[in-house]
């Protein structure tokens, strides 16, 4: 990966705004694998031979605090099983083209102190092409566990919007319900796509972080969900995608069948939450569409 600048910082002590710009590459090979890693079962993001064949929109996720500012790598270290992603967002302006290139720059916004040795840090990042035109916006929330203090890094929050509000679905029963079965090899498919967190294959590594075997990332349940979401709101049309967060409120673990629950909030928009055998694992979750295909799809 290529280096950062040296870090900058504010005089207040917080860091500088955005990080060196970084130019990323990917091909329809990548763009195959992450959809085949993600559950997808529709030809038009899992065949380069279909006439409507296209990136799934989540894709960019895999981008999500590439380019920091090295002021993030000064962040006291923590292992990479106890490294936990807790929320996401992402914000598409645009599809990305089956192949092509991407300047990507992340800043932190936010590192906040948590009992039992660990932060939660906070980062936004932009995805561009070379004229500065943006394809989406991200913001994550890494949980950094074992990081007992943080030394010189004052916390501090505040110079960017983030989604960390509460959602919470009405009492109703959900207007949309789907569900989809987790393979068991889901996540050796998903880690190809360049999360190589041992935490996901490896029974050792998963026992680190807590676990008794190694669970789905959650970038892949993220993905699983908004594939669902896109057919059965959207019809597949990934030109209606437009924003989704989640909350990642529980590990999911391989051979599970994960359910989605989906409430309607207005024209466009629904609130939803994930769950496995009762179990919550995804909430404070939303996801906005365009309510109507645009005419060229009609």
């Amino acid at each position: 990966m290529p280096g950062y600048d040296p870090p900058a910082v504010c005089p207040n002590g917080s860091p500088s705004i955005w990080g060196e710009a970084l130019r990323l590459r990917w091909d329809i090979r990548d763009v195959l694998i992450y959809a085949v890693g993600i559950g997808s079962h529709d030809l038009r993001f899992v065949y380069e031979g279909h006439p409507d064949f296209a990136v799934f929109p989540t894709f960019p996720i895999r981008f999500g605090t590439l380019g920091a500012a090295s002021f993030a790598t000064a962040l006291p270290p923590s292992l990479g099983p106890l490294t936990i992603d807790a929320e996401r967002f992402l914000e598409m302006h645009r599809p990305l083209p089956t192949a092509g290139t991407a300047h990507i720059r992340s800043r932190v916004v936010g590192i906040h102190p948590r009992p039992k040795g660990s932060s939660f840090v906070e980062y936004e990042t932009l995805v561009s092409d070379g004229a500065d035109v943006p394809y989406c916006r991200l913001v994550t929330g890494q949980y950094r566990r074992g990081v007992n203090q943080l030394g010189d890094i004052e916390p501090f929050e505040g110079i960017g919007t983030t989604y960390s509000a509460k959602l919470v679905p009405p009492s109703a029963p959900p207007d949309v319900t789907c569900e989809q079965w987790i393979a068991d090899n889901q996540a050796m498919i998903y880690r190809l796509s360049g999360d190589f967190n041992p935490l996901h294959i490896d029974t050792a590594a998963a026992k680190v972080g807590g676990f008794d075997q190694p669970i789905l990332h959650g970038l892949c349940t993220f993905g699983h969900c908004a594939s669902m979401l896109l057919g059965a709101l959207c019809d597949g049309d990934a030109s209606r995608f437009k924003k989704i967060k989640v909350r990642f409120s529980s590990p999911v673990f391989m051979s599970s069948r994960l359910r989605v629950h989906a409430w309607h909030d207005g024209p466009g928009r629904v609130l939803f939450q994930a769950e496995v055998e009762g179990r919550l694992v995804v909430s404070n979750a939303f996801f906005e569409f365009d309510a109507a295909p645009s005419p060229s799809k009609l």
